[in-house]
């Protein structure tokens, strides 16, 4: 026979406590945001977005901050050095990204921006 799962509510101290003072014990929580289907950003531009506030980030920290495993992170980093967005440079034992922020963007919609602008806005 499967063990009687209790709730998360009755497993805290806290909510044990306010059932013996004769107060509810519920909690109120704000529900979990789901996870966007799409984005009006592409992973390259959020990779570029990490990699401007901290240019020594490590590869698994961008892939954890831009949701994404650590080898598109690699894919993405080097499709950005390959077409001249960002340049590495080995610091110690730990890759530094110098972005080149006057490099127009790609899309013809937006190639009369740079990545300058788009980091300005974000």
């Amino acid at each position: 026979m499967a063990p009687l799962l209790r709730s998360p509510v009755a497993r805290r101290p806290s909510a044990a406590r306010a059932v013996r003072k004769g107060q509810p014990a519920l909690e109120v929580r704000a529900a979990p945001r789901p996870e966007p289907r799409w984005t009006f950003l592409t992973n390259h531009a959020h990779v570029l977005i990490v990699l401007s506030k901290n240019p020594l980030t490590v590869l698994r920290e961008v892939a954890l901050r831009v949701g994404i495993t650590e080898r598109a992170v690699q894919r993405i980093i080097a499709d950005l050095e390959r077409d001249g967005f960002i340049e590495r440079e080995k610091v110690g034992r730990q890759n530094s990204y110098r972005l080149r922020l006057k490099q127009p963007l790609r899309h013809p919609i937006e190639a009369h921006r740079s990545i300058s602008d788009l980091i300005d806005v974000i």
